[in-house]
């Protein structure tokens, strides 16, 4: 019975965080009320309320959840340039395809720059990256000259902008040709003539697919 209740409550919980995502992708985070996230979500008010205390926790919740593309960087074996290629890649794919990942990102980059600033979210994209590029520079497929931490703090402001311009004029139907296109002109850069053949900068087939499809 206890157990009958636990999914229950896990199955309530995941329809307002359904709900809430569609209300913020659509409307931010100013532009969403609490009613809309009832009306999406298909649930009453004390329904929300139990699971969430405001709409702050909402919010927050769903902005942690779009770190779950780099949740299994652990299992890699080898970590370093193309799996942070990949990991652009399956962040686009999560864009194109999954409303909770929209509405994470777009509630990172409106509390990162303009309601509530707190780099916190980047923070974390550009240690994900670097803990990938270390490894890449110590392998010899970055110049060693190469500054890993401007470089991943550079990735990550690229891509960025490239998901909002994308998002903007093409309702990012073409967010993975801008993202290749980034990386075909900065690998010959950042990466010695001899490596070049070892990357693809449309990503590996596995980065197309996500675990949260």
């Amino acid at each position: 019975m206890a157990r009958a209740r636990q999914e229950r409550a896990e199955i309530t919980r995941q329809s307002i965080l359904n709900g809430a995502a569609i209300a913020f992708d659509d409307c931010g985070f100013e532009g969403t009320s609490l009613s809309d996230v009832v009306r999406h979500a298909g649930v009453t008010k004390g329904a929300l309320y139990f699971h969430f205390p405001s709409k702050q926790a909402l919010a927050r919740t769903l902005m942690e959840e779009q770190f779950q593309v780099s949740d299994h960087l652990p299992a890699v074996e080898n970590p370093g340039l193309q799996t942070v290629i990949d990991l652009t890649h399956q962040m686009a794919h999560g864009l194109c395809t999954n409303v909770r990942i929209r509405a994470g990102i777009r509630l990172v980059i409106e509390f990162g720059s303009f309601t509530h600033p707190d780099p916190t979210p980047y923070d974390a994209w550009i240690d994900t990256c670097r803990a990938c590029l270390i490894p890449a520079q110590q392998a010899g497929d970055l110049h060693p000259a190469l500054d890993v931490s401007a470089l991943s703090a550079l990735l990550v402001g690229a891509f960025t902008g490239i998901q909002v311009t994308s998002h903007v004029r093409t309702r990012r139907q073409d967010l993975h040709t801008r993202v290749a296109d980034l990386w075909s002109f900065l690998l010959p850069s950042i990466v010695p003539a001899d490596r070049m053949d070892r990357f693809r900068p449309m990503g590996t087939p596995q980065s197309y697919g996500s675990p949260t499809d």
